[in-house]
C-alpha cells in the first residue's frame, strides 16, 4: 500500500482520489474545505499554497496529483502560487508529481489534430498560466507528468456548454453557443481524466511529459441535439454568437468576460491525439452516452 495525495477537491480530484483508494491505498484529499468523497479517503483542510504545512500533511506520500482549480476568473492571480506550493511540497518530500492540465497552452496556432509532444506555443492570458504551470512543474527535482484534457462533460463538470448552452437546453428553451456549429470538438470525461491520471501516476517509463485524456469528439450541434435526446426534451434551437456579442455578454458578467480570449478552440475543429495514452497507459474514452449520462445525474 502506498500513500497518495491529491490536492484539489472538484469532479476530478475526488474520483481520483476514489480510484486510488479502491486500489487499497492511502489516500488524502487536500482542500481549503476539507471535503471528502467519502469511503478510505481522508479529507484534509489545507490551503494549498501553504508548501510546508501541505508537506506535513503529504507525510510519506510517493506522489502528489496537483487537481486543484481555481475559480476561472481568478487564474492568473491564483494558479501560481498554487502550483508553487505544490512543487514545493513534492521536492520537500521528494515525491513524483502528477498534474492535471488542459490544451490551453498549445494556442491557437496549433494545428489539429493536437498530440501530447506538440510544443507549447499559448496565445491567450489563461494559455500563458498553463504553459507556465507545466514549466515550474517540469522545473522540480522530482520526476513530473502532466495529463491535458479538453472541454469537460460529466457530474458537476464545468465548461463552455454545461455553462452556457447546457441550462437553457434542458429547459427547453433556446441555448446560446460560440463558435462553428459543425466543428468537430474533443469533449473529455471527468472520470476519463481520474483514470488517465491514476493510470500515468504508474508509468514505467521516462517522466517529464505530457498525455492526452483519451475524448470523444462530436460537433457543438451534434452534442446539444444528443443530450436533448437523452433528456428526453425538444431538439434546441441553437443561437451562435459572434465576437460582439461574446464581449457584450461579459461587460454584464464577470464569467462570461473569460471566454472570447478562448473562442478560438469552438471556431475550428479541435481533435485529440491521445493514441500514445491508450497504447502506453491503458485508457481509452468512454462512450459519449455515458459522459452525457452522467452530466445528466442529479447530485
Amino acid at each position: 500500500m502506498s500513500v497518495f495525495v491529491v490536492v484539489g477537491a472538484g469532479p476530478v480530484g475526488r474520483e481520483t482520489a476514489r480510484l486510488l483508494a479502491a486500489d487499497g491505498h492511502e489516500v488524502r484529499l487536500v482542500s481549503r474545505s476539507g471535503a471528502t468523497p467519502g469511503g478510505a479517503v481522508v479529507g484534509v483542510a489545507l490551503d494549498a499554497r501553504d508548501a510546508d504545512g501541505l508537506a506535513r500533511a503529504a507525510a510519506g506520500a510517493e506522489a502528489l496529483f496537483m487537481c486543484a482549480m481555481p475559480l476561472y476568473t481568478r487564474w492568473p492571480a491564483d494558479f501560481p502560487p498554487i502550483m508553487d506550493g505544490v512543487a514545493e511540497a513534492a521536492e520537500k518530500l521528494r515525491a513524483r508529481l502528477i498534474v492535471l492540465g488542459n490544451i490551453y497552452g498549445y494556442g491557437s496556432g496549433a494545428k489539429s489534430p493536437l498530440t501530447s509532444t506538440a510544443p507549447m506555443a499559448p496565445t491567450s492570458v489563461k494559455g500563458r498560466v498553463r504553459s507556465a504551470m507545466w514549466e515550474r512543474a517540469l522545473s522540480a527535482n522530482v520526476p513530473a507528468l502532466e495529463v491535458r484534457a479538453s472541454d469537460y462533460l460529466g457530474e458537476g463538470a464545468g465548461s463552455l456548454f454545461t455553462l452556457m448552452t447546457l441550462s437553457p437546453l434542458l429547459a427547453g428553451k433556446p441555448a446560446m453557443v460560440s463558435g462553428d456549429l459543425g466543428a468537430l470538438h474533443a469533449w473529455t470525461f471527468t472520470k476519463d481524466v481520474a483514470r488517465t491520471l491514476v493510470a500515468a501516476s504508474r508509468y514505467p517509463g521516462e517522466w517529464g511529459r505530457a498525455f492526452l485524456v483519451p475524448s470523444q469528439h462530436v460537433s457543438v450541434r451534434n452534442l446539444a441535439a444528443r443530450f436533448a435526446e437523452l433528456a428526453g426534451v425538444p431538439v434546441p434551437d441553437l443561437q451562435v454568437l459572434g465576437e460582439e456579442e461574446l464581449e457584450a455578454l461579459g461587460r454584464e458578467d464577470e464569467l462570461m468576460r473569460e471566454l472570447p480570449e478562448m473562442a478560438y478552440l469552438y471556431r475550428q475543429p479541435c481533435i485529440l491525439d491521445a493514441s500514445d495514452t491508450e497504447r502506453l497507459l491503458g485508457v481509452s474514452a468512454s462512450s459519449l452516452d455515458a459522459m452525457i449520462a452522467d452530466t445528466l445525474r442529479k447530485p
